[in-house]
């Protein structure tokens, strides 16, 4: 019998939910999406299982958070025919080729941030609306905002805020926050399934009006892409990928507010009803154990281990050994563009080669959820 290729991690709460009745889907209130640009392209046959086939089998209004390539794979959970919208997600990242001017490795800010744009608008052209009024979904685009300095764009100004922000947040993350904020754009003027406590947080409408500027803003890499600014019915300044201020989205899920099902709090004070979001359970598909605050927090090893925060998610992961079988013994990552700056085709090659073999997460998760055996279920 092969080695399984699936891990599944829970905290405590979900755990012993799992020991009393199983894991089923109308359990689950929250689905978070990582960012991690092209290693997220492993998750998408997970994402079609649970959103085309597992939580089709429940009624429950269910929290979709997402940052950066997690923003964009919730989103496409909206639409009206996931399967399809995920496959050519998968397909368009894979194909994507953007060519470098002469003695570059790669194209300039400017031109990726075009070419994004209209990429946006051509895959949810006409489909918007979809996504904004989900029958069950409320989707949560999360951004950073950059605040002070950090309000425009600038070639000076901008290096060096990110400067003041790595070395703040080295001393305390919550102090980032005089640099960059939280920005969290919802749907259907939905309360935020976590508490705000731990980092200074703003949530917005998301619209039609804002829905393309506000994902991709959330997809906006600094110095990868240009910033996003003056977003349609948001503060003015300088929006960048959410994975800054939220890399993995290790969010207050199961705070005290949240649990209680009965009202929340948005970020900016006014009250929201949550008579229908019980906590339930936090369903992380991920591609890692591993869930990481910030960005800036990805050399901080001692940021990196799990808190009270996810005492009720269930995450699922790529076994390590697993990944090291993968064309370049690793996930698909940024620096393949580097990497096949001069073979576009052999990253899209290993890539494909990636997300086939992937396949095998989505059919472990499915014979699990038929015979969900405890042993399997290691602490998160």
């Amino acid at each position: 019998m092969s080695a399984k290729v699936l891990r599944i991690y829970a905290g405590p709460k979900a755990r012993r939910h799992i020991e009393q009745h199983g894991l089923n889907p109308q359990d689950v209130r929250v689905v978070p999406g990582a960012a991690g640009g092209p290693k997220g392209l492993v998750l998408g046959p997970l994402d079609r299982f649970i959103f085309g086939n597992w939580l089709t089998a429940s009624q429950q209004e269910i929290h979709l958070v997402g940052a950066s390539i997690g923003a964009w794979r919730m989103a496409t959970a909206c639409l009206d025919d996931p399967v399809t919208a995920f496959q050519k997600l998968e397909d368009d990242y894979i194909q994507q080729y953007i060519t470098a001017a002469p003695g570059k490795k790669l194209p300039s800010a400017q031109i990726v941030s075009e070419q994004f744009g209209q990429s946006l608008i051509d895959f949810y052209g006409g489909r918007i609306n979809q996504v904004l009024q989900h029958p069950r979904y409320r989707l949560h685009i999360v951004t950073s905002r950059g605040r002070h300095v950090m309000r425009r764009e600038n070639g000076v100004a901008t290096p060096l805020g990110y400067l003041g922000a790595f070395v703040t947040n080295a001393l305390h993350r919550k102090a980032m926050g005089a640099w960059l904020e939280r920005v969290v754009f919802s749907s259907q003027d939905a309360a935020l399934p976590f508490a705000t406590g731990d980092y200074r947080t703003r949530q917005l409408p998301l619209t039609e009006a804002n829905f393309n500027p506000a994902l991709q803003a959330s997809c906006s890499i600094p110095f990868l892409l240009k910033a996003v600014h003056n977003i349609p019915g948001a503060p003015p300044g300088a929006y960048w990928d959410g994975g800054i201020t939220d890399y993995h989205l290790h969010l207050d899920y199961a705070s005290e507010l949240i649990a209680a099902g009965a009202s929340g709090i948005r970020a900016d004070g006014t009250f929201a009803s949550q008579s229908t979001a019980k906590q339930g359970l936090v369903l992380y598909p991920h591609f890692q154990k591993a869930v990481v605050p910030g960005w800036l927090d990805k050399s901080l090893k001692w940021r990196h281990g799990s808190t009270p925060f996810l005492d009720s998610t269930v995450l699922l992961a790529p076994d390590p050994a697993w990944i090291k079988s993968l064309p370049n013994s690793k996930l698909p990552d940024r620096n393949d563009f580097v990497r096949y700056a001069a073979d576009p085709q052999g990253r899209m090659t290993v890539w494909t080669k990636a997300v086939a073999a992937s396949r095998r997460l989505a059919d472990e998760f499915q014979e699990w959820l038929g015979k969900p055996e405890m042993g399997r279920i290691e602490a998160l």
